[in-house]
């Protein structure tokens, strides 16, 4: 039997990524019923850290405004709203399976904020974020925002495993296109995001890359047979993406798994917060601009600006206005 494992270890928070990919989180809150404007009852705000978190939101949970240069965010959300608004007048609520691919290219202001619209029941909250580092050349490039709503996804139901095809071919299937600027947008790059779930007794076979592709898998949930080799929840694999891979769900319980692949950009990274560039040089001018011009200036009248549509959608500073039945 061929073994594609080359190594194993135990996840640490942030998951770790291998070039381009800077690192993941995986983020699960079991909110309760929302207030009815979108935030914590006053009598549950005590109750922060048994099963969720409000992160940096006073109300609403959730991240406000923050900067970004030089990456890209994908936010893939499983459970649950994200409520974004950003410094270029995008608003947006997305969830419930949509992923959020945003290009901060040369600088963004954005808030991501978790709207509660369960009222009478409870607000679970499932969600990835992934910061994908871009290539020189995009380090300056005009910020650009995908959404790539659930019904539009492609999924992939065999033998036991369901694929969400999140970036990069699956066999024949193929993903949504990327922003532009991304690493991504070239196939050459073979840049990979799947959601892996296998019930019990099931299995799937991966597509081989190039030996240059690195390849990680994220086990999050279960134990995952990899070519024979039992890794158990909480450990990622290091594979080998030339050979071909067999992964296995012999235990009781449900096997999910974050799966990123990609050739390396292999360039300099400079790092600080929320710009990730390659020069200190463009560090500099980076932190100047952003406290010169905050990026374009906040358009909302909060920093925590929520929606009042209970709907999926997204609007463009061009009054431009999707949701996924308009497609």
């Amino acid at each position: 039997m061929t073994n594609s494992v080359i190594s194993t270890k135990p996840l640490e928070s942030p998951w770790q990524g291998l070039d381009p990919f800077l690192f993941a989180v995986h983020h699960i809150d079991n909110y309760p019923a929302g207030d009815g404007r979108l935030g914590i009852k006053p009598e549950d705000r005590a109750k922060e850290g048994q099963g969720w978190r409000m992160y940096h939101g006073a109300r609403v949970p959730g991240f406000p405004a923050h900067p970004h240069r030089g990456f890209e965010t994908v936010s893939i959300v499983l459970k649950g709203y994200v409520d974004h608004a950003d410094s270029l007048g995008v608003a947006a609520r997305y969830g419930q399976g949509d992923v959020q691919w945003l290009t901060t290219g040369g600088g963004v202001e954005h808030g991501e904020m978790f709207p509660l619209l369960n009222t009478d029941k409870p607000n679970p909250m499932e969600m990835f974020q992934i910061w994908l580092n871009l290539p020189p050349e995009g380090k300056s490039a005009k910020p650009d925002f995908e959404m790539f709503w659930a019904e539009d996804i492609p999924v992939i139901q065999k033998d036991g495993a369901t694929v969400t095809v999140v970036a990069g071919p699956f066999g024949d299937v193929r993903p949504l296109a990327p922003p532009s600027a991304s690493w991504a947008a070239k196939p050459e790059n073979e840049l990979t995001i799947w959601l892996i779930d296998i019930e019990k007794g099931g299995e799937v076979t991966l597509p081989t890359a190039s030996i240059e592709a690195l390849r990680r898998a994220y086990i999050y949930e279960g134990v995952a047979t990899f070519d024979g080799n039992a890794i158990p929840t909480g450990h990622l694999a290091n594979l080998d993406a030339s050979r071909v891979t067999t992964i296995r769900n012999d235990g009781d319980r449900k096997v999910r798994i974050l799966l990123l692949q990609s050739r390396p950009i292999e360039a300099p990274v400079v790092a600080r917060g929320p710009f990730v560039l390659n020069t200190n040089e463009q560090m500099i001018e980076t932190i100047t601009r952003y406290q010169s011009d905050g990026f374009g200036r906040w358009p909302w009248p909060t920093s925590d600006h929520t929606h009042g549509e209970e709907g999926r959608f997204i609007r463009y500073p061009d009054g431009r206005y999707v949701t996924p039945k308009s497609t």
